[in-house]
């Protein structure tokens, strides 16, 4: 290689490393300045960041802190948005509380106002009152009786009060009171059923199939008599009950004179003597015909005889046996009266 040539490859080596060292130049040059951007960047990010930590509604267990390293001032932010949370909480359920309790106090006003003024408004004064299902009992009587008056506040009475009183009419089951606002009043009743005739010091007592005293009389009503009861006749009062002893017969009583509904023969029964529970016996007066009918066993049985015997002695006075078990080979028979 020539000195010539030598010289210029020296110098052309000497301007290749300039024109690196300045591309490296400004290389680092563009490398800072993307890295100040990033970090102005960062910086900003950081900031927005704190501000929406610093928000009261910022809710740590929804969202996620990024960039955040201290963790120390987190765990103290949460504490003071805990403590922010609580006493908003607080103060709600305090208004919450204080407006329910004038709620209240609102109703009660209401209410109150309303009940004085349904006391003394003449609009509530009783201008009617009307019975219904009497058949026994007279209307005038049971309002007699209810203690309740026209012109009377149609709050001012106590129902069960007045059903009290109604019911101490013996004919008289149950009673309910109906307000019909703003000026009547219905009573409606359910009597108690005459069904049979009983002997008392002053002529007859009727009694029901529950066996309730309903009413002393002289007159005999068209009903069945019942004879031979251990009730004392001191007892034997409207209002009371007969005996626990005659209360168990009466109920054989019931079940003898539903069987003979089934043979038209109910209406013909004119007395039932109860005295031996053993032998119970049916007076029919228009037969002219008595009845042993036994015990309440097989009181069925016995009974499908009563038509065919009275059917071949009709017209004849006499005694018809049936106290026995039908059941078990014994014949029912009938004996005529002999008069001596």
């Amino acid at each position: 290689m020539t000195k010539q040539q030598k010289e210029q490859f020296d110098n052309l080596y000497n301007l290749t490393s300039n024109i690196d060292y300045m591309q490296e130049e400004e290389n680092e040059e563009k490398s800072k300045i993307k890295k100040a951007k990033e970090r102005e960047k960062r910086i900003k990010k950081k900031k927005q960041e704190q501000e929406q930590i610093n928000n009261s509604n910022f809710d740590f267990d929804i969202e996620t802190v990024i960039g955040m390293t201290n963790k120390n001032k987190q765990s103290q932010i949460r504490q003071e948005q805990t403590k922010l949370t609580k006493k908003q909480a607080k103060i709600i359920r305090k208004k919450k509380k204080i407006k329910k309790i004038i709620n209240i106090i609102t109703l009660l006003i209401i209410i109150i106002g309303g009940i004085v003024f349904a006391l003394v408004s003449p609009v509530f004064d009783i201008s009617e009152i009307n019975v219904i299902n009497n058949e026994q009992v007279s209307q005038d009587t049971i309002i007699s009786l209810s203690k309740l008056e026209e012109g009377q506040n149609i709050f001012k009475y106590n129902k069960k009060k007045v059903q009290k009183e109604i019911k101490t009419n013996a004919y008289i089951q149950s009673v309910e009171i109906k307000r019909i606002i703003p000026d009547k009043v219905e009573i409606i009743v359910k009597e108690r059923e005459k069904k049979y005739n009983i002997n008392s010091l002053n002529g007859y007592a009727y009694i029901n199939n529950q066996g309730y005293i309903l009413e002393t009389s002289e007159q005999k009503l068209d009903l069945p008599l019942i004879q031979g009861i251990s009730t004392e006749a001191e007892q034997i009062v409207a209002g009371n009950r007969l005996s626990t002893e005659d209360l168990e017969k009466l109920e054989n009583v019931i079940q003898i004179i539903n069987i003979c509904k089934n043979y038209e023969l109910d209406d013909k029964i004119s007395i039932i003597d109860i005295k031996d529970k053993t032998n119970y016996i049916l007076y029919m007066e228009t037969e002219k015909k008595t009845i042993y009918l036994g015990d309440e066993s097989n009181l069925s049985n016995k009974m499908l005889y009563i038509p065919a015997i009275l059917a071949e002695n009709q017209g004849k006075e006499g005694i018809i046996y049936l106290n026995g078990d039908v059941n078990n080979n014994f014949k029912p028979r009938f004996k005529l009266n002999v008069e001596i």
